[in-house]
């Protein structure tokens, strides 16, 4: 009962200090695309499966078309991590020591309160992997082999929200047959498992089929023109920042625990897992963020290795000293992962801890403010400047003026807070946005800016430009937004669709 009542605290802080930060700031630039897509529900996205919109439109029509409660269901799923790490870590065999450190070791991690902080597949993530897991380890301990059913649902859900799913589950069949455990695949409940998986996520993979495979393109574009290539050793430490330097010991721990201890050595398959996820991210050119779901497994171990370690009567002064050192570390790198303070008291309290700033991962990423809390800012105020120009134009002109933006944040933005404004819905050529296409605009009249604007405005004969809409804290593209008004196109616009194509 004690046990339980450590991961329900720990549970209850997490949801206040996500809670905390929930309406600060504004919308992520991604956030405003998931509503987007939320609004135009299919089997597939051409940079996601379908999962975060549905999550985006069961939101506006349940929770409110809000910050709160766009972010509601990724805090819920920040808490369902941390609780179920801490049940995890007790079905390994780890006592409330073990859980409590556990749960503190995924509640103070940077990454994971940044995750949870804003709607995307990251905040749902970990926790389908967590629950694939921790359905394993019941299965490998005598449960019952029907598990693999609830296996297959979750794994399928999983492959609905993000593909690398994928990864995780090669990475546990790999590490299962490598840890000897063959008895396993002579089930036909595990083959059945697989099946529900695969039956799940077939709408997404069909409608990638029909589509031509838009998810490959994405990566392989972002991977030459958008990501940062960075190497083994500066992955893996950019593993650490992510979870904060003070517990690295602890996962490392967790490691160790799964190959070495005599308890730990019966589920060593999850090390193997670990090793593959991160092998298979690293020779693929992933993002560094991408293995991060895998670490509650990690942690919950590494919570039961220090509690042995620290069983010693001359080492019981290391608990109290580390659970220390892991909150006053979480608490000082905490506003790196929520949006506590106002944007000029962080930037200010950011030269206190450098080390705290995230990992760059692309290469537009901004010096001044993390890329996570750049992309919130200067949306409204962007599209009370675009509506100005709208609203200045002829009555006559402005039912056929589109409004072209240069990336999938600024139409979102348009998309979000245009009708308060009296303005219509935006177009783009960026992903999931150009498929959506130009509709019914003739072209005859089109406001222009963002992304490549300088380029596509070369398609217009008459071009002039109406404003410039200075963002100072946000991302460098949108900065100092040149907005045109552009009129005698070289051709209809659905034919020039084709030019304003860009997938990444």
């Amino acid at each position: 009962m004690r046990g339980i009542a450590v991961i329900a605290g720990a549970g209850l802080v997490k949801l206040l200090l996500q809670f905390a930060g929930i309406s600060r700031y504004g919308f992520f630039r991604d956030e405003l695309y998931y509503m987007a897509c939320g609004r135009h529900l299919a089997w597939g996205y051409v940079d996601q499966p379908p999962l975060v919109a549905l999550v985006a439109w069961f939101a506006r029509h349940f929770l409110g078309n809000s910050l709160f409660g766009h972010r509601l269901l990724p805090v819920f799923a920040g808490v369902a991590v941390v609780c179920t790490t801490g049940f995890f870590t007790r079905d390994l065999g780890g006592g409330r020591l073990a859980q409590f450190f556990a749960c503190l070791g995924i509640l103070f991690a940077p990454a994971y309160l940044a995750f949870d902080s804003f709607l995307s597949m990251n905040a749902f993530e970990p926790l389908f992997w967590l629950l694939c897991a921790w359905i394993v380890l019941r299965i490998v301990k005598g449960a019952s082999p029907k598990l693999w059913l609830a296996f297959g649902a979750v794994a399928g859900i999983g492959l609905e929200n993000k593909h690398t799913m994928l990864v995780f589950g090669f990475a546990l069949v790999v590490g299962l047959l490598l840890s000897g455990e063959y008895r396993l695949f002579r089930s036909p409940w595990i083959w059945i498992g697989a099946l529900v998986a695969f039956a799940i996520f077939l709408p997404n993979l069909l409608w990638e089929m029909k589509n031509g495979w838009p998810q490959i393109e994405v990566v392989r574009n972002a991977q030459q023109f958008k990501n940062v290539s960075v190497s083994p050793l500066l992955f893996i430490w950019d593993q650490v920042l992510f979870l904060n330097p003070v517990a690295l010991p602890l996962w490392i721990a967790g490691l160790g625990w799964f190959f070495f201890s005599p308890a730990g050595k019966r589920f060593r398959f999850f090390g193997f897992a670990y090793f593959i996820v991160l092998g298979v991210f690293i020779a693929l050119d992933g993002k560094s963020y991408y293995p991060l779901p895998v670490y509650p497994i990690l942690i919950a171990a590494g919570g039961i290795a220090f509690e042995n370690a620290s069983a010693i009567p001359s080492r019981r002064w290391l608990r109290p000293a580390f659970a220390s050192l892991l909150i006053l570390a979480g608490i000082a790198t905490l506003p790196f992962g929520v949006p506590l303070l106002p944007v000029t008291a962080f930037l200010r309290y950011s030269q206190l801890i450098p080390i705290a700033h995230y990992a760059k991962t692309e290469r537009d990423a901004t010096v001044e403010l993390p890329q996570l809390y750049a992309d919130m800012l200067g949306w409204q105020n962007i599209v009370a400047g675009v509506s100005k120009i709208y609203h200045a134009l002829p009555e006559s002109e402005r039912a056929d003026c589109a409004i072209v933006t240069g990336n999938y944040g600024e139409a979102g933005a348009i998309d979000y807070y245009g009708p308060a404004l009296g303005m219509p819905p935006a177009i783009s050529g960026h992903n999931s946005y150009f498929y959506w296409g130009p509709r019914s605009y003739s072209g005859r009249c089109v406001i222009l800016f963002g992304d490549r604007s300088e380029e596509l405005k070369k398609l217009f004969g008459d071009v002039h430009e109406a404003a410039t809409i200075s963002n100072p804290y946000s991302m460098p593209i949108e900065r100092e937004l040149h907005v045109y008004v552009c009129r005698k196109p070289s051709a209809p616009l659905a034919i020039l669709w084709p030019h304003f194509k860009m997938i990444i």
